[in-house]
């Protein structure tokens, strides 16, 4: 008997461990039912939204999981109603409840729905898979496709997409890391190779709309609470590469639409210290134009696009330097 509590216990020890990253291991579309008031979600949008309760469910091996859930409103910009029908989702399990399914050390999920179209989550969606084959200090993700059942109206939207985004402290483990939460942080004071890598990428696909200061769309983890940090990006949506209609740059840039690069790192003047980063990214380029040729996610006129769009991210030349090295705080 007590070789058999022995052998329980650690069956049940691997598979919490293994179940914490289970999500996310996986690239199958996640195809999942959300029972409840759906309404009362879409109208709860300030700045202290209410948890509701639904019921979430999903198929594993012929199997329906059923699952209780409360899910909040979330976000900034997306969270409002004039931009998006459905706004960006909390999802917060009970982990008791989670035990030993996909979800099995899930707490708190954020979900990302349609704002307008749902091809643009998965342009969105595809981001996170372009970064995650450049670093894995990045957020992993899942794609999903919901269907919204209204208990109230007793109706059933139609599935459309959206994805999970990995907790933020699941990948901060993930990179034997902690989370950066309350110090001051100036880009200057980020791991140098981190930050060009990050700030390139964001050049790379258009996104203007982060800061590292402000802690606007990204996350800092290092070592230790008093360790360098490395900054990691979330939120795309914004990005020249998705193209979502709602996207405008600040005015402050002065940039004619999202599509239109501009560089927000810190002023290097010597684009030497570019070098190592622009080598990765040039070895990676045949994985990155892959990664969109080969999806049966986007359409063909998309995958031209966007491959033109990847061919026409050079950094600027020197002569244009001052122009593109951008203030973070504009």
């Amino acid at each position: 008997m007590k070789r058999l509590a022995l052998f329980l216990g650690h069956l049940i020890f691997s598979q919490v461990l293994f179940g914490q990253g289970l999500l996310f291991q996986n690239d199958d579309v996640l195809e999942l039912v959300i029972a409840g008031d759906i309404r009362a979600v879409l109208k709860d949008r300030g700045n202290s939204p209410s948890y509701h309760p639904f019921i979430l469910n999903y198929e594993n091996n012929g199997e329906r999981v059923v699952l209780p859930v409360r899910i909040r409103a979330r976000g900034h910009f997306r969270k409002s109603e004039q931009i998006c029908y459905y706004p960006p989702m909390l999802l917060n399990f009970a982990k008791k409840d989670v035990a030993g399914t996909v979800f099995n050390g899930a707490d708190k999920l954020k979900l990302v729905t349609p704002c307008q179209g749902d091809e643009y989550v998965v342009r969105e969606y595809l981001v996170y898979r372009l970064y995650n084959l450049i670093t894995p200090k990045s957020f992993k993700t899942r794609l999903v496709k919901i269907i919204y059942n209204d208990t109230v109206k007793g109706k059933q939207s139609k599935p459309m997409y959206g994805f999970l985004l990995e907790e933020d402290d699941q990948m901060a483990e993930r990179n034997k890391s902690v989370l950066i939460e309350k110090r001051l942080i100036r880009p200057e004071q980020t791991q140098a190779d981190d930050f060009l890598t990050m700030a390139l990428f964001q050049f790379m696909i258009g996104n203007t709309d982060w800061s590292v200061q402000f802690k606007q769309n990204i996350k800092l983890i290092s070592a230790d609470s008093m360790g360098v940090p490395s900054p990691v990006p979330y939120d795309f949506d914004h990005a020249g590469i998705v193209g979502a209609p709602y996207a405008k740059p600040a005015q402050e840039l002065n940039l004619a639409s999202t599509r239109e690069r501009r560089y927000r790192g810190y002023c290097i003047t010597e684009l030497g210290a570019f070098e190592e980063v622009i080598k990765k990214f040039n070895e990676l380029k045949p994985v990155f134009y892959k990664l969109y040729s080969t999806t049966g996610l986007v359409d063909n006129v998309y995958k031209s696009k966007t491959l033109r769009y990847l061919d026409e991210s050079a950094l600027p030349v020197p002569e244009d330097w001052d122009r593109q090295c951008g203030d973070q705080r504009a």
